[in-house]
């Protein structure tokens, strides 16, 4: 048993927990700045309709005892200063079942929101980061021995990530197989960066490359993980590679640093004193400690079933949890790609009446497309919810042989819910957008139109200093008042 249990991790452990705490920190923070104008009492997809018609058992939650957005701040402040308290070491310098208490609180709370953040929460990182933070509780402090189980247990859960995305890749869009995929994949991500301009411009040998390199470091680096020492320290390093070069190509949440942190327990002490010379303290061991390390690995080992059928199968699920704890899931990314990207741009006008000499204004989101002269920005790890919706909206857009939108159109409750808000001029809802072309009355009349996006030539961005260019191509709303969007919301 002793052997299960020493120092060699303590750098790798003492990082990883730093890294996760400033990960839940930040989706924390999220949740404070976004969760009531699109969750809260008078959001647009409300928690407590939603809770009415589920139990606890299909969506643990705290929320579930009583929902108002005051108890969801409190929640929230305390799932911050509880990671700022990891970020800082207070927990860590007791014994073991103090940061256990507190990652455990953590994970309740995030858990909570999750479960009743409906489709606002509807994305695969959310699961790996409870998931992470699940494993977090059994660590131990820096005064007690690292539980080489759950270091494992956390390579594990990282081989799910890249094995996975890798398999639904192959398995997937054809273009993965051909190597074309990144030939449109930086121009049609959900959110581009300021790089992604600069990656779409890539020679097409270039692109080549990166979908080589994606498959060696998804489907062959992560069964290095499993290996000793160096071998599993190369293969954690060569996935963190893969992962910095994403995160300057894209916005993709919190997504790319949570993997870099769970690549971090993959690290001996011989290999983190290069960059961190620090000499791990006297450690100890605590036989309760050490049974619940197994009491977890027992757990993690049964549930583990799912994930690996999914895997083997033909039919992969991506990013998908097989219990409502989100604990040991399936991951995956990108199995499709866009081809072509298409953004619904909302615009209003205070004209009382519609017609061809109508003067429309149009509201920005703060980081999905819209001015086709504005820089894309930076915005990851810090997750714009909303704009990550809206880059889902036009999945389900119809086209005729020309290439133009055609009806029926399918209205998201959660999209009409906005475009109502705006009509009201909800101060809400206008701080989750960059600006508000009517900040002295609301508009009278609200549209959505539907564009085809596309990066400009390096010539054309010389030229008029725009980084898109764009076309219309339809119609996804039609002016519609106040009065109007109550009949349409009737009709569906």
């Amino acid at each position: 048993m002793d052997t299960l249990f020493g120092s060699e991790y303590w750098l790798a452990r003492f990082l990883f927990q730093k890294g996760l705490a400033a990960i839940y920190f930040i989706a924390f923070l999220t949740a404070l700045n976004q969760f009531r104008p699109l969750l809260g009492e008078n959001g647009l997809l409300p928690v407590p309709r939603f809770l009415r018609s589920v139990n606890f058992n299909q969506a643990p939650s705290v929320f579930h005892l009583h929902y108002c957005d005051e108890f969801l701040l409190f929640i929230v402040c305390a799932g911050i200063a509880l990671s700022s308290a990891i970020l800082i070491g207070l927990p860590e310098l007791g014994m073991w079942w103090i940061p256990a208490i507190v990652w455990s609180l953590i994970w309740i709370f995030y858990l909570s929101i999750v479960n009743v953040g409906q489709i606002f929460y509807a994305f695969g990182w959310e699961s790996m980061l409870l998931e992470a933070g699940f494993l977090a509780i059994f660590m131990g402090s820096q005064r007690t021995a690292v539980p080489l189980p759950i270091i494992f247990l956390v390579r594990w859960m990282l081989f799910r990530v890249e094995f996975g995305a890798g398999l639904i890749k192959i398995r997937g869009d054809k273009c993965w197989r051909d190597l074309t995929c990144l030939n449109y994949h930086h121009e049609t991500q959900p959110m581009p960066n300021p790089l992604s301009w600069y990656f779409h411009h890539l020679p097409p040998w270039m692109h080549k490359l990166e979908v080589i390199g994606n498959h060696f470091f998804q489907l062959i680096a992560p069964w290095g993980l499993f290996f000793p020492q160096p071998i599993a320290s190369i293969a954690a390093g060569l996935i963190i590679i893969s992962q910095l070069w994403l995160v300057l190509s894209g916005n993709f949440s919190w997504l790319n640093w949570l993997v870099i942190v769970l690549a971090l327990p993959s690290f001996g002490n011989t290999q983190l004193r290069a960059i961190l010379p620090i000499n791990p303290p006297p450690v100890s061991q605590s036989t309760v400690h050490q049974w619940f390390v197994f009491a977890a690995t027992f757990l993690i080992i049964i549930l583990s079933w799912w994930p690996i059928r999914n895997l083997l199968s033909k039919r992969q699920l991506m990013n998908a949890s097989f219990n409502p704890y989100h604990i040991v899931n399936t991951y995956g990314a990108f199995g499709s790609v866009t081809k072509k990207r298409y953004e619904i741009i909302i615009e209003g006008t205070r004209n009382s009446s519609v017609t061809t000499y109508t003067t429309w204004l149009e509201y920005e989101f703060k980081g999905k497309p819209g001015n086709i002269k504005r820089r894309p920005p930076q915005f990851a790890p810090y997750h714009l919810r909303l704009d990550w919706l809206m880059w889902f909206l036009p999945f389900n857009l119809r086209f005729n042989a020309e290439g133009k939108t055609q009806g029926p159109y399918y209205y998201r409750e959660w999209f009409l819910k906005l475009i109502e808000k705006l009509l009201h001029n909800d101060r809400a809802i206008l701080k989750l957008l960059r600006n508000n072309p009517f900040p002295d009355s609301p508009p009278c009349f609200i549209r959505a139109r539907v564009y085809l996006y596309k990066f400009t030539s390096p010539q054309e961005r010389k030229k008029t200093g725009a980084w898109w260019r764009r076309e219309l191509v339809g119609e996804y709303l039609p002016p519609i008042t106040l009065q109007d969007i109550q009949e349409v919301k009737r009709s569906l």
